[in-house]
C-alpha cells in the first residue's frame, strides 16, 4: 500500500506543509490573544469576544492543523522515497513536534482557564510563551532541511 502512495509523495508532502503553517499561525496567534486578554475585565463583552475568538481558532484552525501535520508527517516517513524513521535528524525532529504539541496542550488548558475566568498567569507569562512556538520551529525548520546529523 505505501508503494502505491510513494507517487504521491511530493503532494503528501505539499499538504504537510500547508498543514505546519496553518499550526503554526494559531501557535503564534493564540498566546498573543492571551496577551490582549489579560488587559480587559473579567465578565467584560471584551473578554467573552477574546473567549470566542479563542475558542474558535483553537478548534477551527490549531487542532485540526496539528492533526493533519502529525497524520501526513506519519505517512512521510512511512513512505520507501522518504528513507524511513531510522534518520537520527528525523529523531532530532519529532523529539522539537512532540515539545511542540505538548506547548500545544498548554496553550489549550489556558485557553479552558480564560473560559471560566480563572486565569491566573500575567501578560508577561503569555509574552514569553509566545516565543516558545517559535523557537521550536526553528529547531524543526533546521532538522528537516539541513539533516545535521
Amino acid at each position: 500500500m505505501l508503494e502505491t502512495l510513494d507517487g504521491y509523495y511530493l503532494w503528501i508532502k505539499a499538504f504537510h506543509i500547508i498543514a505546519v503553517i496553518a499550526w503554526m499561525a494559531g501557535m503564534l496567534y493564540l498566546p498573543r490573544l492571551y496577551v490582549y486578554h489579560c488587559e480587559v475585565a473579567r465578565g467584560s463583552a471584551e473578554s467573552e469576544r477574546f473567549k470566542v475568538m479563542e475558542r474558535r481558532l483553537l478548534r477551527a484552525i490549531v487542532n485540526p492543523a496539528m492533526i493533519v501535520t502529525v497524520l501526513l508527517g506519519g505517512l512521510l516517513a512511512s513512505l520507501p522515497s522518504s528513507g524511513g524513521w531510522n534518520q537520527p535528524w528525523l529523531h532530532g525532529k519529532l523529539t522539537l513536534v512532540v515539545l511542540l504539541t505538548v506547548v500545544h496542550g498548554l496553550f489549550a488548558r489556558w485557553r479552558k482557564d480564560f473560559a471560566r475566568d480563572a486565569n491566573t498567569h500575567s501578560q508577561k507569562f503569555y509574552r514569553i510563551w509566545n516565543e516558545v512556538p517559535t523557537v521550536l520551529m526553528i529547531g524543526i525548520v533546521i532538522f528537516a532541511v539541513v539533516k545535521p546529523f
